[in-house]
Formats: C-alpha cells, structure tokens, sequence
C-alpha cells in the first residue's frame, strides 16, 4: 500500500534564509527571516520569535519537509526543539543562493558608494561626486565588499583605497564650524585655533568676544574641542555649522 504525503509535512516559506547543519549523517535545515541571523549571532536580537519564520527543524525547507523526531533524537540526544533550533542556529551555515548573494552585494556596494559621496568630494571644485562615478572608481580600486559587515564600517577603508589605487581626485568633505570665546581667551589662542583650518572664512574679534567661522578636516575637530576645554573652562564655544561643507552656487 503506498504511503500518503501528510499535507501538515508540507510547509512552504518565502523570503527565507536557510541555515544547515549536517549532524549524524543527516542533514537539518531552520527557516529564518533574513538579516536576522547575523543579529542572532551578534546579540543584537535576541527574541527567537523574531528570527525564526517557523519554529520547527526541517530536512528540506525548500520542499516544507519537516524532521522527523527519531532523526532529531538520534542526532541531537534528548534535547528539546528549541534548544536543537539554537544548536542550528549558531553552528549552521546560512545557505544564500547566487542570485540572491550577488544582489545583496550589488545593494551592499551602492550603498558605501552613496556614504562615500555624502562624505567626499572632488578636491578642484569642492563639489561631491555622482554615486555611479564612486561606484566605478571603487571597481577601479579593486575595492572588495564585505558581504558580514555593514556599509558604515566599510567607509574610511574604501575612502583610503579610492585615494591610493583609484584615479579618482578624492578627499574628505571639510566641515564648517564656528568658534567662539572671550577676547581676552582669543588672544592666547587665536593662533593654535587657526592653525587647524584649511579656510577661514569669517574671523572677528570685538572688546566682548572673538568669533571664527572656517572650515577644517573633520580629523581636526576633536583636537580643536579639546583645546577649548582644556583652555578656556567652558568660556569657549564650538558649533558645527554643517558636517559636509562643499561649493555653493
């Protein structure tokens, strides 16, 4: 007599991603929801609810077929579900299809290309570049996308690399600060304050007050707060006027 499928074995899941583990000769596969794995991993989430599209142990999550519990038993002893699920979870590898891992790399890359122009701009003009300019440079570079990190902390490695490898004019965007203190504080460090500017814009000093608007290398920024606090005991004031100061008009 042949043997019925069981519909309640057939489970199918859409935008899932898949982790494997092959333990005792078996293969055991999770259904995730995307992105929530790395989280898992890192502490970042920890409500298994919130990873998890369904909390069972597949063979097959592409075909909904679910374990079986004597398979599960044999190779994971007499651990519950959800501690099998967390085995999975933290020693299986996530399974990514090519399509799917070449377009999130593709995501990933424009994405760094458009925090690099926010953050970058051609020196000559001081004007940013068109994200499909970078994108091209960084390809020129050789730049290498991490798949495991986010587009933030890949940033300054990819600015570095755009100005050694790339034939791309490229700096740091300047930002635009004003300072302000006491004439009597300005006078002793009016000097040491406008050392660390690449242009000062606006510099002036009344009988009350001495204030200075210029733009600086966002590296100086803290060297120059530092100088404030350390000098002037709260007399002195910094203010960002814009975190990327390029050409107008």
């Amino acid at each position: 007599m042949p043997q019925i499928q069981q519909p309640s074995n057939q489970i199918k899941l859409t935008n899932v991603s898949i982790v494997r583990l092959k333990k005792g000769g078996k293969r055991f596969e999770i259904a995730c929801y995307k992105n929530k794995v790395q989280e898992w991993r890192t502490g970042v989430e920890t409500n298994l609810d919130d990873v998890l599209q369904i909390s069972n142990v597949f063979v097959n999550v592409s075909k909904g077929e679910v374990a079986k519990s004597g398979d599960l038993q044999k190779a994971f002893g007499k651990l519950e579900l959800g501690d099998i699920v967390k085995e999975i979870l933290k020693k299986g590898e996530v399974q990514v299809g090519e399509k799917e891992r070449d377009h999130d790399l593709t995501s990933l890359r424009k994405e760094i290309a458009t925090l690099v122009g926010e953050k970058c701009v051609d020196p000559s003009t001081q004007r940013p570049y068109p994200v499909g300019m970078i994108e091209k440079a960084m390809a020129e570079a050789g730049f290498s996308v991490k798949q495991n990190k986010t587009a933030k902390s890949q940033v300054s490695e990819c600015i570095k690399q755009l100005q050694t490898d790339s034939n791309l004019p490229i700096q740091r965007a300047r930002m635009r600060i004003k300072v302000s203190m006491p004439t009597e504080d300005g006078g002793r460090l009016r000097e040491q304050v406008t050392a660390c500017a690449e242009k000062v814009e606006i510099d002036n000093i009344t009988q009350a007050d001495w204030e200075v608007t210029m733009l600086i290398d966002p590296s100086q920024f803290r060297l120059i707060n530092e100088l404030l606090q350390k000098e002037c005991k709260g007399r002195g004031r910094m203010e960002t006027l814009s975190f990327a100061a390029t050409a107008s008009g």
